[in-house]
Order: structure tokens, then C-alpha cells, then sequence
């Protein structure tokens, strides 16, 4: 009899186990279920599937009176589109930027279609419309990098709404001026809320000899607003602290097309 008493309490010793196993086992895959959606929380920015491939698509008709791609042929390209902080956060339809690329073997073409909220612009500049500093003010910008390998070394493009522009070499403790021979052309409107500029960068300055087949780096930003806090929006976020938009590693890829690709 006291055999199988003892018989009896081992057993309920062992079922009370048992179930002590399957209930923390139960508990905790529910907090690793939790964890796991947690973490997909925080992290679905992250893990969206980003554009990060801007295609220059080359230009077919010929140039307008000014040298200039024709409204036609900036219409067949599907743009760019980008709203968000340089974070990629705290979007502003209204501060919304639009990038349209060609190419010619003599130049590659950027346009920008800029919505905003108010204009700051320098009233002053050099004879030609350079302007150094010009990124204290209002400005769409294109940083090119034609060699990836040289991770440090790019050249940057300015435009602001009332044409004024700066061009620049940037290497690894330096920055000098480029003196591309970029043209600009853009055009203002302010019962739109909107402008547009137009660049047209010559190969040369880019590359020693220009080979379509193969791609490049680059990014697009645009600077709004007169004082701190201003609008510091980018195509590719760099995710920086504070506002940097000489991050290469965050630069997308560029891709030369000799016709306009189909769209997803």
C-alpha cells in the first residue's frame, strides 16, 4: 500500500513537471513571438524594398533651340520621386522632388521638378551665375560618382530656384571647383508652388572616356527653408545624426539605358 502511495506521488511529481515544462515552453514562445514581431516592427522601414536604381535613358530626338532635352523627351521617363528627411523620415508632399535623367555620349542630362512651401535664393552671385556656399539656400542637388571603386571621390552639382549654381570636386580633405561647363536652364512658378531646373553636364567632366555599359553611383537631394530647421530631403537616405549629404555609401546605382525601361 505504501509502495504504490509513493508510486502515486512520484507520478504527480512528474505530471506537475511536465507541466511546468510546457507552460514556460508555451510562455516562451510567445514572448519570442512577440520579440520576432517587434523587431519586424522597428525594422519594416528597413526591410521595404527601396528604388535605388536611377536609369538615364538615352536621348532619341534632338535637343531644343536652348541645347536642352524637348518636353517630349523628358515625358517618356518614368521619375524619381523622393519627400523624406535625409533620414528618410518626416515625409512633406509639398516639399516633393521629382528626377528625370538623359543621356547623350556628350552629356547627361538631370532634371528636376521641385514642389515648396517658400523660396530663399542668394541675390547675388558671380557674373555667371556661380555662387559659392550655395547650399545655404534653397538648392535641388546631383553627386556623381562615375568610379565606385574610388568610394571618397565624387563630383557634386548644385542648382538653385533663380539659376544660380556651383560645381564641385570632392576627394577624400579636399573640395575644389570643378569648372564642369554645366549649363543650367530653370524656370520658376510660383502660382504653381513649383520649379524646375535642368543641367546638362558634359561627359568630359565626368569621365575620361564614357562607356554606357557601365554604371555609376549617385544621389539627389534638395535643401529648403531659411532658417534651422530647414528641409533636408535625399532620394537615397544617409541616416546621419544630423544633416550629411556627403555620404557615399548611401548613394544608389546609375544605370545608362538606350531606351526607356518598363516599369513594374
Amino acid at each position: 500500500m505504501a509502495t504504490e502511495k509513493t508510486f502515486a506521488v512520484i507520478a504527480s511529481f512528474f505530471l506537475w513537471i511536465s507541466g511546468q515544462r510546457l507552460f514556460f515552453a508555451l510562455a516562451q514562445s510567445g514572448s519570442e513571438r512577440e520579440h520576432a514581431e517587434q523587431f519586424t516592427r522597428m525594422h519594416a522601414y528597413d526591410a521595404a524594398p527601396q528604388e535605388r536604381t536611377a536609369v538615364a535613358v538615352r536621348m532619341r530626338e534632338p535637343p531644343d533651340a536652348d541645347g536642352f532635352p524637348s518636353s517630349s523627351s523628358w515625358e517618356l521617363l518614368a521619375p524619381l520621386h523622393f519627400d523624406t528627411d535625409w533620414q528618410g523620415k518626416n515625409a512633406d508632399p509639398e516639399r516633393a522632388t521629382e528626377v528625370r535623367l538623359l543621356w547623350r555620349p556628350e552629356f547627361l542630362f538631370v532634371r528636376f521638378h521641385a514642389r515648396f512651401r517658400g523660396i530663399t535664393v542668394f541675390p547675388d552671385a558671380e557674373p555667371n551665375g556661380r555662387r559659392d556656399q550655395l547650399w545655404d539656400r534653397d538648392v535641388a542637388e546631383v553627386f556623381v560618382q562615375p568610379d565606385p571603386s574610388q568610394l571618397r571621390r565624387y563630383k557634386e552639382f548644385e542648382v538653385s530656384p533663380n539659376g544660380f549654381w556651383i560645381d564641385l570636386d570632392i576627394a577624400p580633405g579636399e573640395k575644389h571647383d570643378l569648372k564642369s561647363g554645366m549649363r543650367r536652364r530653370v524656370v520658376l512658378n510660383e502660382a504653381a508652388k513649383t520649379w524646375v531646373a535642368e543641367l546638362a553636364l558634359p561627359m568630359k567632366c565626368l569621365v575620361a572616356h564614357f562607356d554606357p555599359a557601365v554604371s555609376w553611383k549617385v544621389n539627389f537631394y534638395r535643401v529648403e527653408g531659411r532658417t534651422e530647421p530647414r528641409f533636408y530631403s535625399a532620394w537615397q537616405p544617409t541616416r546621419t545624426p544630423a544633416p550629411n549629404f556627403h555620404v557615399p555609401e548611401a548613394f544608389g546605382e546609375l544605370v545608362f539605358a538606350q531606351r526607356p525601361l518598363r516599369r513594374k
